[in-house]
């Protein structure tokens, strides 16, 4: 009788649970999105919680596996959604885009995406936060629809991406001729800013990586990337934001890495100070490079909490 009791106990605790809104989600799903399935993984310790939407980087970088290390945190305060991008991760699994990779295209996706959130979740705004490309996707959004944007925040983003390649790759020349190592001054000369080909690419992020202290991306990994994406890169590359966004008409908000020489973090230094926003606000992250979601999660998430549960 007693284990009865208990029983019916937990089942009313559940009911009272759900009808009051607070019901928890965990839910794997696909969502048509620019004419085609798309998949979305929604986390969130109560379904009426403002909805936060994670945009991952590459582009083509899928990060639904890793997501909980930077997001656990989060997931109490947010509903916090992954997404893979078309042609990447689930999506491009469920099906491959019918149309040709554009920043245009990738924008739009974007926006139906916030627009069919709002739309589940009953909210007027949400939040964006993207990562490297995914940054830079948010500030396209951000810059573009602000009416659907609460705030967002950009990790890392590209910003002026040629230019940075420019100077990551004029630093990694001077540091092989002061360490004499002439293999890398050898495969350092042969690259050309914009890239002519994945192969440039390649050598860039493999001497980037190695003297950053990280493990260099295979070759093989790289050129497979680069029949799917390099048009897209190049494109987004080639957009310089201080030009076609000085102004964000939202509060907008961004973590950097110190050390972070891919997305070159005094570039984004001097795009937020000549950024005209509503609100905006820069934080250093004294301890990563390029992936700070993945060294400071911690961090990340805490700064995250702090700014979106302001007065935006």
């Amino acid at each position: 009788m007693a284990k009865f009791n208990y029983i019916i106990s937990c089942l009313l605790s559940c009911c009272l649970f759900s009808s009051a809104g607070y019901s928890q989600i965990n839910k794997r799903e696909e969502v048509l999105i620019g004419g085609i399935r798309q998949w979305i993984e929604v986390k969130g310790s109560r379904e009426d919680n403002p909805v936060l939407l994670f945009l991952h980087g590459g582009p083509g970088n899928s990060v639904m596996r890793t997501a909980d290390k930077f997001t656990g945190e989060l997931q109490k305060k947010f509903v916090v959604v992954q997404w893979d991008q078309r042609e990447s991760g689930k999506t491009a699994s469920l099906n491959h885009s019918d149309s040709e990779l554009t920043v245009a295209l990738m924008v739009d996706d974007a926006v139906e995406m916030i627009n069919y959130l709002r739309a589940r979740f009953k909210q007027d705004k949400i939040f964006v936060m993207g990562h490297s490309w995914g940054g830079f996707l948010t500030l396209e959004v951000a810059t573009g629809h602000p009416e659907i944007v609460k705030a967002c925040i950009a990790v890392c983003p590209m910003i002026d991406q040629w230019e940075s390649e420019r100077r990551s790759l004029e630093w990694m020349k001077r540091h092989a001729q002061e360490i004499h190592q002439q293999e890398a001054l050898d495969k350092l000369t042969t690259i050309k800013i914009p890239f002519e080909n994945p192969e440039q690419l390649y050598y860039h992020r493999r001497w980037l990586a190695i003297y950053s202290g990280r493990t260099p991306p295979s070759r093989s990994f790289v050129m497979a990337w680069g029949k799917v994406w390099f048009p897209l890169y190049s494109e987004a590359a080639g957009i310089n934001l201080f030009l076609t966004s000085p102004e964000i008409k939202c509060p907008v908000y961004f973590f950097v890495g110190s050390n972070d020489r891919q997305t070159d973090s005094k570039i984004t230094e001097e795009y937020f100070k000549v950024l005209k926003a509503e609100k905006k606000e820069l934080f250093w992250f004294t301890n990563s490079g390029h992936n700070l979601n993945l060294t400071e999660p911690k961090k990340m998430q805490e700064m995250t909490i702090a700014v979106f549960t302001s007065k935006n």
